[in-house]
């Protein structure tokens, strides 16, 4: 009975420890499920950061965005350029240069024969299409500079000590005594009385430079227009007017006072400064 009693206890023993066995392989089973599940997951990874090719076409459709030629910014920019515009059509050749025949001007007939060859000289000037050039006295440039276009004038029409620049053409005329000085800005003033045809106008102030005396600008006086009995003038400008609109070259202008200073610097305030004879011209 005894024995009996341990075959059993030995019989159980066996069964659990082959029960044990059996229960640690059937947990060790489920070691490589999560091994298999895993492995799906990472190969699902992968692909989940392929964003990369399509970073890729992104980058394809972004490229031509920024390309000059295509860009709408490019084909805007000629039809910003002022060369195209109307109004810069207008530029400096906008206005033509306005000429005028000598029976337009009032009392040209009377007016002495020397006068009136300066004077035709000076209108045949006006057609032949002149523009403004500063520094230039000769025509052939394709333009000339206010002093330029008097001293030029002059110097084919029989005055051969004329001063190149303005400063000292006004200077040349003070010598001489032909100055009349003119303080008001009243174009009615009686400081005109002795203005006549032919006669040397004198500014300062029409551009910012050191001069002694302080002149920078000249023109010839032509009379008055029959057509507007306005006062009218000759020389070369660079942005004076006729009949209300501004011409660049070699032109008719109108004589008027300029208006009172917009600018605290009297250097660029533009102040008529007198009229005078030109010396050694003959009134017979």
């Amino acid at each position: 009975m005894k024995w009996l009693l341990i075959l059993v206890i030995l019989f159980g023993a066996v069964d659990a420890a082959t029960s044990a066995k059996h229960r640690k392989h059937s947990t060790k089973q489920p070691t490589p499920t999560p091994t298999a599940t895993a492995s799906p997951k990472s190969k699902k990874a992968s692909p989940t950061p392929s964003p990369t090719p399509k970073s890729k076409s992104k980058r394809k459709k972004t490229s031509p965005t920024p390309t000059p030629g295509e860009s709408p910014s490019a084909t805007e920019t000629p039809s910003a350029s002022p060369a195209q515009s109307p109004e810069a059509g207008r530029g400096k050749k906008g206005w033509p240069n306005v000429s005028l025949s000598p029976n337009a001007i009032e009392g040209y007939e009377k007016d002495p024969p020397k006068v009136q060859q300066i004077l035709d000289a000076g209108l045949a000037l006006t057609k032949q299409n002149l523009g403004y050039t500063y520094g230039s006295a000769d025509p052939a440039n394709g333009g000339m500079d206010c002093s330029g276009f008097i001293y030029y004038l002059l110097k084919q029409n029989g005055f051969p000590d004329v001063p190149r620049d303005s400063s000292q053409q006004y200077v040349w005329v003070r010598k001489a005594g032909n100055l009349y000085a003119v303080l008001s800005r009243k174009e009615d003033s009686f400081e005109f009385d002795d203005l006549k045809p032919g006669d040397l106008l004198f500014w300062r102030g029409t551009y910012n430079i050191d001069r002694d005396p302080p002149i920078t600008h000249t023109m010839i006086y032509l009379g008055r227009e029959k057509r507007t009995n306005k006062r009218v003038m000759i020389g070369s400008s660079d942005g004076r007017t006729y009949d209300g609109k501004q011409r660049w070259g070699v032109s008719v202008f109108d004589f008027k006072m300029p208006p009172p200073p917009q600018s605290v610097d009297a250097k660029i305030s533009p102040v008529f400064v007198g009229y005078a004879r030109i010396p050694g011209l003959s009134e017979d």
